[in-house]
Formats: structure tokens, sequence, C-alpha cells
């Protein structure tokens, strides 16, 4: 499993922004030649994939022991090792698994040649350990049929690597032997196997030292000087890793999320999928950030997409087919991420994602620019009013998506050096409060639900049927809506949205209901506010909210 990296809380924005970084005099920094497909990409494939899908288990974690956090179920080492000599992908067809992803919208794809258990899915010389093992059953090269169907059909190819290796006897032990070896490694796949567009390194926060990094980059530099390398390494690489949340906004440095479709990385049966409304929403999410999205999937022992991962890649594969353009060959911005909406900008056009709607109108910050025209992408009618407090974008609600609407604004210049726009209440950070945060641990105190980002969240002890979050406002604010997300699901089953007036101490009632779910909204008569309350009276267990954000009036 890769390392789950903690976000440090920078501070904090109201209405569902993310927390702005130095203001930027221009747009979206150059992107480097080399790196310049990977970032019009936007959208790939990660598959995580071995013999462990015999179990239905995580790859490597599950192996026991294992020194890389908890592991539920472990597989005895001595098993795990020999799952190997079942494992028969017989209905494995890579053109298949190819043209999902192609249809879906993504560019590249990222394979496990390597996970952290040491088995290599290539004919490695260097080890026995290997699909291609006289004592495997299936004895076929995968590497090299999944890296042939992605060049046939057009995409990128590319390979994680995990340089930790549980299996081989010289890893943390004779570091500077197995060092070698895992060099060699990474020379093979880099040279038998045609062009390699991107290396995907796992080393779980060790040093460059550890890796011998520097020597390691110079070494594939030589091989391919326009290979990208990812953050894992110890060296900084060509891009960031957030992995299992939606990075934060940021036009200045290349990032991709990393995330699963359902809760595990291999193939599990029964996993708990994400909806197809929240795949669509994370890619646009990631796009709007200013960054790629690398989508996971785990196809099952024998070799099949499990039929669940490929109707969510069905799913996602209709909405691109009218809404591409808003995604592929885009940059983030120029509005900043909120819980409502995101936006992406390529040449004169923002592509304005409304991800949630109060009726059937949204209002944005003040655009600098004129909108000469807009139109909804996939069809519909749309209104769009500017004026000096801001940009109102109405659409009637039967031509919303349910999950992503995506209105183009045309400008009467670039929208390419538009400098970032935050949607923010007025005035310094609000203080905030909960009743109850999970074992008093910062990283999920009552900021994490006001920090844009969905990978972070308030949570409460276990146990916990009742509790508040609250949010002072510096100065008083008019608020008309509120959008909610819950980070897990359904255990919220009775709550109310409260506000006090300014120079009041009564909690005055917005709104109430019984179940607030992925993305709650709800819109109300503009009020002006000097505190919110989402009071939850009833949960199954601990709540946990993982966003809340304003919509604010002028």
């Amino acid at each position: 499993m890769k390392h789950l990296w903690n976000a440090a809380l920078a501070g904090l924005l109201l209405a569902g922004a993310v927390l702005a970084r130095p203001s930027h005099a221009q747009g979206p920094s150059p992107t480097a030649a080399h790196m310049q497909w990977w970032r019009d990409a936007r959208f790939g494939m990660f598959i995580h994939w071995g013999p462990v899908s015999l179990k239905g288990t995580e790859i490597s974690i599950s192996r026991s022991p294992n020194p890389y956090g908890p592991n539920e179920g472990g597989i005895p080492a001595a098993e795990y090792d020999n799952l190997y000599k079942q494992f028969n992908p017989t209905k494995f067809d890579p053109k298949a698994i190819v043209a999902l992803a192609k249809a879906a919208g993504m560019k590249y794809i990222v394979f496990t040649a390597k996970h952290h258990d040491g088995f290599a899915e290539w004919d490695s010389k260097l080890t026995d350990y290997k699909i291609t093992s006289p004592l495997s059953p299936y004895q076929k090269d995968i590497v090299k049929q999944l890296a042939d169907a992605t060049r046939a059909a057009g995409l990128h190819w590319c390979v994680y690597y995990s340089q930790p290796d549980l299996h081989h006897p010289d890893y943390d032990v004779n570091q500077p032997a197995y060092d070698k070896y895992f060099h060699a490694q990474v020379h093979e796949l880099l040279t038998n196997y045609g062009k390699v567009d991107l290396i995907w390194f796992d080393g779980l926060g060790a040093s460059a030292d550890y890796w011998d990094a520097q020597n390691l980059f110079k070494e594939m530099r030589a091989t391919n000087p326009n290979l990208i390398i990812n953050d894992r390494c110890g060296l900084p690489g060509d891009y960031n890793s957030p992995e299992q949340r939606v990075g934060a906004y940021d036009d200045q440095h290349p990032w991709e999320t990393c995330m699963t479709i359902g809760d595990q990385w291999a193939y599990k049966p029964d996993d708990s999928y994400k909806s197809a409304t929240r795949c669509i929403q994370t890619l646009a999410k990631c796009a709007g950030g200013d960054g790629n999205l690398l989508l996971n999937i785990g196809p099952q022992p024998d070799g099949q997409v499990d039929p669940t991962q490929a109707d969510r890649l069905r799913a996602i594969a209709a909405w691109m087919k009218t809404r591409g353009v808003s995604i592929t060959g885009t940059r983030g911005g120029p509005y900043k991420p909120t819980s409502s909406y995101v936006s992406t900008r390529k040449g004169n056009t923002v592509y304005v994602h409304v991800l949630g709607w109060t009726g059937d109108s949204v209002t944005l910050p003040v655009m600098p620019k004129a909108i000469t025209g807009s139109r909804v992408l996939g069809g519909g009618s749309v209104q769009v009013r500017q004026t000096p407090e801001g940009v109102t974008i109405t659409v009637p609600t039967g031509n919303h998506d349910a999950s992503d609407t995506v209105i183009a604004l045309q400008l009467n210049g670039s929208a390419m050096d538009l400098a970032p726009i935050a949607a923010t209440i007025s005035g310094p950070p609000a203080t905030l409060a909960a009743t109850n945060v999970y074992h008093q641990i910062p990283t999920y105190d009552a900021a994490m639900a006001y920090d844009g980002d969905d990978g972070t969240r308030w949570a409460t002890d276990d146990g916990v049927k009742q509790a508040a979050i609250t949010a002072e406002f510096a100065k008083p604010a008019v608020i008309q809506g509120v959008s909610i997300h819950e980070a897990i699901e359904k255990r919220v089953q009775k709550f109310e949205l409260q506000y006090q007036a300014p120079g009041g101490s009564d909690w005055i009632t917005l709104a109430a209901g019984t179940q607030i779910g992925e993305h709650y909204t709800a819109s109300f008569t503009p009020v002006q506010a000097k505190s919110f309350r989402l009071n939850i009276l009833d949960s199954t267990e601990g709540p946990t909210i993982s966003e809340i954000s304003f919509m604010t009036a002028k």
C-alpha cells in the first residue's frame, strides 16, 4: 500500500475555496516541454493487480507480517508468496482494458509492474519470483501485453515500480546490494518494453540516499531524457502525488491525485464502490485544481475488469463524450474550487463545472474580462448575467446534469492570463469549534470541514450520536445557501442548519433534514449571520463531515 500523507493545515477559507497561496500576477505557470502531454491528458488509469487478487485482500499489506501498517485478515508470508503458483488469469484481455480507459477519456495507463510484495509482472532476468516463472500456470509477460496494447491504442505507457520489496532478502538488510538489484529491474522495464513515458515510484517516504536515487535518476535520464518521474523516490521529481484525496489548487506546480474506485487498490469482492457521480466530480475537481486524476481499477483473478468498475468507467465515458473538452487540454481556474463549482480554462474559454445547485442559479465572483457568449455542454439553455458584483449563471433544472453541469463562458480575451479568483467571505479566517473531535486529534478537528479538501474531515468519537460544528464569521456575512459533504455517508439521520444574527444569541433554524449523504445542498432567503451551526441530532455512528461551504449574497 502506498504511503498516506497527512495534509498540514495551512489555514481556512469559508465558501469551500482552497486556501489561497500567494497571489499570482499572471495565470498558470508554463509547462516543461517533456511534461506537456501529461498535463494535457488530465486523466489516467491506475491498475493494481497480481496474485493477491485470488484472496481479494489488499496488495502487499495483507502479507503478514507487514511493516507498513495494519493488515486485517493478513495472509502468512509463506502462503502469500506462493499465490503466484495458482494465479492463472486466462481471461486477461489487455486490449479490452485499454479500450475501457480510452473510451473514458483516459490518456495514459500506469501499471503495477512490481508492488511492495516484490512480485514481478514481467519476464525479469533478475528474479524467479515472476509471472513467467516455470512454477506459474500463466507464464505470460503481463507488462509486455499491456504495454503493447496501450501504445497500439495511442495512449501513453507508464510503469509503477515499488522500491520496497518484502520478498527480496537484501531489502532493508544489505541495502546497497538491494539498490543495485532494483536499479537493474528499473532498467529492464525502461529498455525491454519500448518507450516508457512515465515511471511512478512508491518509496514510502524513504530518503534519496536510501534508494541511491541520484544515480538512479542519472541512469534513467540517460536512457530516456523525456521520462516523467513522480515525487516518491526521495527527490522532488516532476510532479506531486497526493493519495486518496483531491489536491489543493496549485497552478504553479504539477500534481496528480491517485484514487481508488472502491475502498481497496487491489480487487476486492463486493467492494464499496464510489458512485459514477463521485468519480466524475473527482475528475472535475482535480482538473479545476490544475491537477490530474489517476483513477485505479483492480482486475479480478481471471483478468477481467469487475463489472461495477467497468460500469463506472462507461458512465465517465458517457459524460466525457460531450464534456471532455472541458477536461482534456485545459488548465485549472481561474475560479478556485468550491464545494459547489470548479472551473477550467483554455484559450478564451472558461468552463464552469457546477457540482451542486441551489435552485437553478449559481453566483460566481467578479470576472475581470467581459463574457461575450455562453453555452451548456451537452445541450440546454443558459442565461448569464455579468455585473460589477459578480456573475450569475442560470440553467433550467431540467438541463442540469446529475453529476456535473458544464457551462462554457467565452471571454473577450485570453483566460490564461487571469490570476486565481477565490470565492470567500470577506475578512480574516473565522473561528471554528466542534462539540466532539475524534480522540482530540487535530487532523480531525472542525477546521478540516472548511479547508476546501474533500480528503480531510471533521470526525467524532465512536458511538457519538449527537454533535455540532460551529463557524463564527470574523464579520457578519450574508448567506443564502450551504453545501455539505458527509465523509461516511448515511450516518447522519437528523440535523438542523442554524444561524445567529448579529447581536443575537438565539440559534435560528434555516433548514432541517434526515440525511446529508455525499452531496447535500440547501438554499434559503438570504440572511445576515454572525455564526453558522450544523447541529446533528441523531446519527447511527460518530458523524464525520468532509466539507461545508456557503453560498453568499452580495
